[in-house]
């Protein structure tokens, strides 16, 4: 069993930077600049009749994420650090997501596409005249930019949650980009063992770390064995194929009752065709590429095809402990590869392509013991429900992580090919329902040492 304890943090973040308010200034107003550029681009490869379209029951309409993106940043950039009057305080309830849920946005009065791009250019103009004067001190939110940083990755978030709609929407291809090089067939061990013994686990010191990955703390965690690389689609195969949906024995109760109900016999967007495995993606559909992270599987899928193969998801503790855990240093790095921000030799992120890398891609990312892809390609379920850490305190709104807390939901971590850099870090939290499979997740497995 895990066990923790209050601990230093660790990891390294570059003091200069943070005493920098320039550099602080020109951080934050790239992160900003790349997330509008994606939302964009988002926004505008598809007619209006699309984005005012809701395309599933799960997801809102793409209309909903762009007016909401505007209004988030209002109100914490314009109200909350700069103190300034609201521009349109009518439609705050509209686009607030605890009020309505996604099935029902469609009937709001929503801005319509136009409207909804002007109030979100009207606003970034003007929270760019608030970063340009702001002084990253005084209080919580201005601390280091923190307000800014959080609303970038927050637009991140919603650019994430638009690119699945378009996973989802039906017709044709509305968006293109380049495939990950192919990688050498990997030729290593399938498998590394982290040793046991304490680590630092969280942060306190990463400047637009969010609440729900702080505070740092000592976990400890017995010896284990992880995947060297994500589950792959050929692997996947041979559970189907083994007959892994129609076994009751590898499935949590749950899980199989929801199997069974729903009819689900395969990964989301996959079926036949005669002997081989088509999937459906991004409006075109091809054969399932067997070197590939298997994607879009629910927690349950991923926990059967765990015990199926003698092994069993990592709990998020072993899964961070691989991801960040340096053993010449006993300290904890803040990415794999060591401290500094993802580059495109580290990591798949940022929608630079539309796919999963191959297994074994990004050997310039991996880990101190030697694992791969740990960041990027697919957010990969643990074993662990989503719960604060010892000592949390929510900032700056329980319902950013507080609200969610609790049994009813799975940690994912590591980010995936839709995750840009700024949303994600080896101490990043996700979470879902054990049911979700329209997210771009996947997994590794894991084994104690003395099975």
């Amino acid at each position: 069993m895990d066990r923790t304890e209050p601990a230093a943090d660790t990891g390294t973040v570059d003091p200069e930077a943070l005493r920098d308010p320039e550099a602080l200034r020109e951080r934050a107003v790239a992160s900003l600049v790349v997330a509008r550029d994606r939302t964009t681009l988002l926004t505008s490869c598809v007619e209006d009749p699309d984005l005012t379209a809701q395309h599933s029951p799960l997801m809102s309409p793409l209309v909903w994420d762009l007016a909401h993106i505007g209004n988030q940043e209002e109100q914490w950039l314009l109200r909350a650090v700069a103190g300034q009057e609201a521009i349109r305080p009518e439609i705050d309830r509209l686009y607030d997501a605890f009020e309505h849920p996604r099935a029902e946005r469609p009937k709001l009065p929503l801005l319509s596409p136009a409207e909804a791009r002007r109030y979100a250019s009207d606003v970034r103009g003007r929270a760019l005249d608030v970063l340009e004067k702001a002084a990253f001190h005084g209080t919580r939110l201005t601390e280091a930019g923190f307000a800014f940083g959080m609303i970038a990755q927050h637009e991140q978030q919603h650019d994430e949650t638009m690119l699945i709609t378009h996973q989802l929407r039906k017709g044709p291809q509305a968006l293109t980009a380049p495939d990950p090089d192919p990688v050498p067939l990997l030729t290593g061990p399938s498998e590394v063992l982290v040793p046991g013994g304490p680590f630092t686990m969280g942060t306190s010191t990463e400047p637009w770390a969010l609440d729900n990955e702080r505070p740092a703390h000592r976990r400890e965690v017995a010896p284990f064995f992880i995947d060297t690389t994500p589950v792959t689609n050929a692997a996947y195969q041979a559970f189907i194929e083994d007959g892994g949906y129609e076994n009751p024995r590898w499935w949590a109760p749950e899980g199989w009752a929801h199997i069974r109900r729903h009819g689900i016999t395969a990964p989301l967007f996959w079926r036949r065709d005669g002997k081989q495995w088509l999937r459906r993606r991004f409006g075109v559909t091809e054969v399932v590429p067997p070197d590939e992270p298997v994607l879009h599987v629910c927690w349950y899928e991923a926990d059967a095809f765990a015990r199926w193969d003698g092994r069993r998801l990592p709990t998020e503790a072993e899964w961070e402990k691989a991801a960040r855990h340096d053993p010449a240093g006993d300290r904890s790095r803040r990415y794999p590869w060591g401290d500094a921000d993802p580059g495109p030799e580290h990591a798949n992120l940022g929608q630079r392509h539309l796919r999963p890398a191959p297994a074994g891609s990004y050997p310039a990312g991996e880990s101190p013991l030697g694992v791969r892809q740990l960041i990027g390609d697919v957010w990969e379920w643990t074993a662990s429900d989503f719960l604060p850490y010892p000592g949390f305190r929510a900032f700056p709104y329980k319902e950013y992580s507080e609200v969610f807390f609790g049994p009813e939901y799975k940690v994912l971590r590591g980010g995936s090919f839709a995750v840009d850099a700024v949303a994600c870090r080896g101490t990043f939290r996700n979470w879902d329902y054990p049911i979700r499979r329209q997210i771009f997740s996947g997994f590794r497995t894991a084994r104690s040492e003395d099975v």
